[in-house]
């Protein structure tokens, strides 16, 4: 009940949280240079025709008329209408979300994987080789753009060993499945066709790679101070004095208590992946989030460019709170 009690309330938070960051980024996109309707109508319209259809997307209103629209359409589900496609702006989120989710947390999957098991072994080799191979690799980790690392990986796998897939996208064409949920290894497991799972395995490969890289060093070195900081504690000193068995002295006080730091952080670059990978879903072909929002600022689409700013600020919001509560359970002394 209490932990039902804490999501509620946090849930509850969100609404204020939400209403704020929408107001904000409704009034500041409007502060770009430049106005969208000249961007879609024809060289050779007249100034009725750019006035119809500044009418038409109902920019001729006074911005705070326009705010109220906008909020009460998101209020019933309505994000508004893309000013570049005319499409409906729910639609094309919801076919492009689960694209960038599922290469995201797999990439952060991945990341955390790689971040807890480099960063508890340099803790253990303190100042020694295996420390200084990793300290040094993080460092090298978080100086590479991201973009250029996949451009670097495209080369050497693609183009250099002809061992990854063309970076054109999620699958071949060939084997492309019925959409389900938008998750494409899901969506192939759904249909039964190994074929096209192992394929969007081989697509996913190169991007979830990239992003881990780039994402994993701020969790190396978080993980690798914490488990030095719990080598050095008084209790696990103790431990070790007493002759526990090294595994249960690595599984039950080193790795535990090592851990409860990593949710937090973990939390913050998991929402940094989810409004970064613009350039990495650009380099691979990635018909993402991060894509959609970047034709949306080129041709300055307010509907698409809002909705992005209000989905990327609840899944920070989502990811903190289940951070929260990963924590509390993994520390007993963290009371909800």
């Amino acid at each position: 009940m209490r932990i039902a009690a804490f999501i509620a309330k946090r849930l509850a938070l969100l609404i204020p949280v939400l209403i704020g960051v929408s107001i904000a980024s409704f009034f500041l996109i409007r502060l770009i240079p430049g106005d969208p309707v000249l961007l879609i109508v024809p060289e050779t319209a007249t100034e009725a025709d750019i006035a119809a259809a500044r009418e038409r997307l109902g920019l001729d209103q006074p911005v705070p008329v326009q705010y109220l629209r906008y909020l009460g359409g998101v209020l019933q589900g309505d994000f508004g209408t893309s000013i570049a496609t005319n499409r409906p702006v729910a639609m094309d989120l919801a076919q492009r979300l689960p694209v960038t989710l599922e290469l995201v947390t797999l990439a952060m999957l991945l990341a955390v994987a790689a971040s807890v098991a480099l960063g508890v072994h340099a803790a253990r080799r303190l100042n020694r080789l295996g420390d200084m191979v990793t300290r040094i690799g993080a460092i090298i980790g978080n100086s590479l753009p991201e973009f250029w690392l996949g451009i670097m990986l495209i080369l050497l796998f693609y183009q250099g060993l002809g061992i990854a897939p063309a970076p054109s996208g999620r699958i071949d064409s060939a084997l492309a499945v019925p959409t389900v949920t938008g998750l494409i290894t899901v969506d192939t497991l759904l249909a039964g066709r190994w074929d096209s799972f192992l394929n969007a395995l081989a697509h996913l490969a190169l991007p979830v790679v990239t992003l881990a890289v780039a994402t994993s060093a701020p969790l190396i070195r978080s993980v690798r101070a914490s488990a030095i900081e719990v080598m050095q504690s008084d209790n696990y000193r103790c431990a070790a004095a007493h002759g526990l068995p090294e595994g249960r002295l690595v599984n039950r006080y080193l790795m535990r208590q090592t851990l409860t730091r990593l949710p937090a952080l973990a939390a913050l670059v998991f929402g940094n992946l989810i409004g970064g990978s613009v350039l990495i879903e650009f380099v691979f072909s990635w018909q993402g989030l991060g894509q959609w929002a970047l034709r949306g600022m080129q041709v300055r689409d307010y509907p698409v460019i809002q909705s992005f700013v209000l989905v990327t600020a609840t899944a920070y919001v989502l990811v903190f709170l289940v951070a929260d509560i990963v924590q509390a359970m993994l520390d007993p002394r963290v009371r909800i």
